[in-house]
């Protein structure tokens, strides 16, 4: 059985045992469950059902394994002829969660 659902404003397509990192997942800390209704679609392998927006009595239970940050991107602006050049660097925080339940 898989679904996708909505987390934190990105879609992602799970299944049960899964891991994944997501955008940071604000009021949570490590070793909490979260349970998230925004299933866009649900199928077991025969029967679909598809939500409009969202499947309803559909959810996805999610256990918290960490949070962290991904690695540094430099971000690099520059104009010719004009002796400008801007460095600059990011780093996006995540969520890393385990799919526990797929309902």
């Amino acid at each position: 059985m898989f679904a996708i659902v909505e987390i934190a404003g990105k879609q992602h397509k799970v299944e049960k045992g899964d891991v994944l990192k997501t955008e940071k997942l604000k009021d949570t800390k490590e070793g909490d469950k979260v349970k998230i209704d925004k299933v866009l679609l649900r199928s077991d392998g025969s029967k679909t059902d598809i939500g409009t927006p969202y499947v309803s009595g559909a959810s996805v239970e999610l256990s918290v394994k960490e949070h962290g940050r991904h690695k540094k991107i430099v971000v690099i602006k520059k104009k010719p002829k004009k002796r400008f050049e801007l460095r600059q660097g990011h780093r996006q925080s995540y969520t890393e969660v385990e799919i526990t339940a797929v309902k």
